[in-house]
């Protein structure tokens, strides 16, 4: 592996007359908001090492790209990832899905994988020696996507895919995207020991994947009527029987009160969002990431309308379920609301920097939620729930722009926090570049991970 080098960012002239400004935001990611969306700088050379706009004092290095490991022979997009929590190895691994469709235009090889096998694949980097490798794939695995560490140490993962078109064999009665668990072996984290298919916690085009204290696994369909879902297992740790249910909002609202309501099992394994609309379950638009926050469970929403419920063209919103003993969902992040309106850049106009498409979220090392865009200059923003609301309008001010990736065809993806409070890991998959990336951004002069040989 070729020897990496510190990449920093001085934060110019953006070229957009549209700024956002915010005071400065504390705790272990501290900083000065950017001034503005990336806009302007689509041809900037440093795209290929620099792609993200980043705060004053902050680094951003590549971590592992497709020099290091390219699993196919067509497109290779990284996904959603996750560090290794806990046992003995905690903070030591990254784990990263590899989104690829066997039967879309996108995929002109058609998933093939330069290993002689085809399908959706997994991949870890060892953060101690940079060394990375495919940890398993298959053919029948369509557009991988979520991925989620385990309290009980095992790896769950999941297609996103309405339409399945290649069954798996241990659960052929599937007609849309399944979870599957992958248990590694103990003494060597990046080897997979087995893979188990979790049928009942549905047929979904799944991306979102999320737990909480007492075992239950929550999971969204990404459909721009689709809803969330909680799993309960009858034991904890065991996915192999229990009960999935479905959200629904009171009185056919979209937000306030709510309650879990109980799915048709045998229907669920089928299309559970067939049993989702039998239960009379709400329906978000793309509900698309999923982040626990002590009792709140954060849904990013990318194309939910918040003041018409009916448009699925919307400019997005942040969702928060409270999951104690009577559940309730209300609105936390919106354009227009509590963070700007963006206005894309055109021949005549120029862009003005707002909150779009929100995708991928992440647990903050404060209790911040963070919150990446699935747009054309993905930004990422920081959501504070504990600021003030000043108009008293029902949404907390802080709302706060961190980064801005520069790589326009680009989408950042699987924003993460690890082990260290002062360091995010995030993916830049479809880049214009051809070479996708996993990025460590940190406020630390010298980071606790592997950049590559010396």
């Amino acid at each position: 592996m070729k020897k990496r080098s510190l990449l920093t960012v001085a934060i110019g002239t953006i070229l957009s007359t549209g700024t956002f400004a915010a005071p400065s935001v504390t705790g272990p990611m501290h900083f000065d908001p950017i001034a503005a969306s990336a806009y302007g700088l689509e041809s900037d050379p440093s795209i290929a090492t620099q792609p993200w706009v980043i705060p004053a004092g902050y680094q951003q290095y590549i971590v592992s790209d497709e020099s290091d490991l390219d699993i196919y022979a067509g497109n290779d997009w990284h996904d959603m990832n996750t560090v290794n929590e806990s046992g003995k190895s905690a903070g030591n691994f990254l784990y990263r899905t590899h989104e690829v469709r066997p039967s879309s235009a996108n995929d002109p090889a058609n998933s093939a994988r330069n290993d002689g096998g085809s399908g959706g694949a997994l991949s870890v980097v060892d953060l101690r020696t940079g060394a990375t490798k495919e940890l398993t794939g298959r053919a029948d695995w369509e557009a991988l996507d979520g991925l989620l560490w385990t309290p009980w140490q095992t790896l769950l993962f999941a297609e996103e895919v309405g339409s399945s078109t290649r069954p798996d064999p241990d659960a052929p009665q599937a007609t849309s995207g399944l979870l599957y668990e992958v248990k590694l072996v103990s003494r060597d984290p990046t080897t997979m020991e087995s893979v188990t298919v979790r049928p009942l916690l549905g047929a979904l085009a799944h991306e979102g994947i999320e737990t909480d204290a007492e075992g239950n696994v929550y999971v969204i369909d990404e459909d721009r009527r689709g809803s969330i879902y909680k799993f309960v297992p009858e034991s904890y740790g065991d996915l192999s029987s229990g009960q999935l249910y479905a959200l629904k909002v009171d009185n056919g609202a979209k937000t306030g009160p709510a309650q879990w309501v109980a799915l048709d099992m045998s229907q669920v394994q089928i299309n559970a969002r067939v049993a989702a609309q039998a239960a009379g379950a709400t329906e978000f638009c793309r509900p698309e990431d999923i982040e626990r926050i002590g009792s709140i469970l954060y849904a990013a929403l990318t194309c939910e309308d918040v003041d018409n419920a009916a448009n699925i063209n919307g400019a997005g919103a942040i969702l928060a379920i409270e999951l104690g003993k009577q559940a309730a969902a209300h609105y936390v992040v919106a354009p227009g609301k509590n963070a700007p309106v963006e206005m894309q850049p055109s021949a005549t106009t120029p862009g003005m920097t707002g909150f779009k498409s929100p995708d991928n979220l992440a647990d903050g090392p404060d209790g911040k939620l963070w919150i990446v865009e699935d747009n054309a200059f993905s930004d990422i923003w920081v959501y504070d729930p504990n600021s003030s609301d000043a108009n008293k309008d029902g949404y907390r001010d802080g709302v706060h722009l961190f980064a801005s990736l520069k790589d326009k065809p680009a989408e950042g993806t699987g924003i993460y926090f690890g082990k260290d409070p002062r360091t995010l890991w995030v993916n830049v998959q479809h880049s214009g570049t051809g070479n996708d990336k996993t990025i460590a951004i940190t406020n630390r002069k010298h980071p606790g991970f592997a950049l590559g040989d010396e």
